[in-house]
């Protein structure tokens, strides 16, 4: 097994573990997933002793927060995940499915989540500032209130999503598919939305100072006298 084989079969396996166990301290999957993975290939003799931190109980999350800083989760298998006020600071969850994933409050500054799955996800109060989303499915998606300054939303799909309250300063959704989204009383100032469609989007109270939308659509979208390029 070569390094980066290596690498993603850990990924892969602290994804199904948290599954598995999402009650268990962020340390204990970090662990046990590095011991199972240095064992591949060879028949264990008996269980994986970090495996035994798995069943105490994670504190409460003000205590004890998930630890994801950094981690390599590419294209980990996190449908429907409890991951509510993760600390994920730079951790790579590209193509990553997090379908119906509640990431409410979490940390996810400079996290690369391109090409990853959040169709349905809770992202409610999440920071995913200076975040790569681009070509990310966020269909559906909930982000009221979310921090996205500086984030790369290059032709993601954002239809029907809710960004009520979001913070979209310096944005960069060139080509992104904002159709039927809520950006009521969005921060959407100096933000690139080239080539965007936002047609049907409601956009009222929304702050469109410097905002870039040539080339958008924007065919029965609900917006307010503009103050854009």
């Amino acid at each position: 097994m070569t390094d980066d084989e290596r690498a993603e079969h850990e990924a892969r396996l602290r994804g199904l573990l948290y599954l598995s166990c999402p009650d268990a301290p962020a340390g204990a999957l970090e662990a046990t997933a590095e011991a199972i993975t240095r064992s591949a290939g060879r028949v264990p003799a008996a269980a994986v002793p970090e495996a035994a931190d798995l069943a105490r109980p994670r504190q409460p999350y003000s205590a004890d927060p998930l630890n994801l800083c950094g981690a390599d989760l590419r294209g980990a298998a996190l449908m429907g995940a409890d991951l509510r006020h993760a600390d994920a600071y730079g951790a790579d969850l590209s193509g990553a499915d997090l379908t119906g994933a509640d990431l409410s409050h979490a940390n996810l500054t400079g996290v690369d989540l391109s090409h990853a799955h959040l169709t349905g996800a809770n992202l409610t109060d999440a920071n995913l500032s200076n975040a790569q989303l681009s070509h990310a499915n966020m269909n559906g998606a909930v982000l009221r209130d979310a921090a996205l300054t500086d984030t790369d939303l290059r032709s993601a799909l954002l239809c029907g999503v809710d960004l009520t309250g979001a913070d979209l300063m310096y944005a960069d959704m060139t080509d992104a598919h904002l159709r039927g989204a809520v950006l009521t009383g969005a921060d959407l100032s100096e933000a690139v939305l080239t080539g965007a469609d936002v047609s049907e989007a409601v956009l009222m109270g929304a702050d469109l100072s410097g905002a870039v939308l040539t080339g958008s659509a924007l065919e029965d979208a609900t917006i307010p006298c503009p103050d854009h390029r």
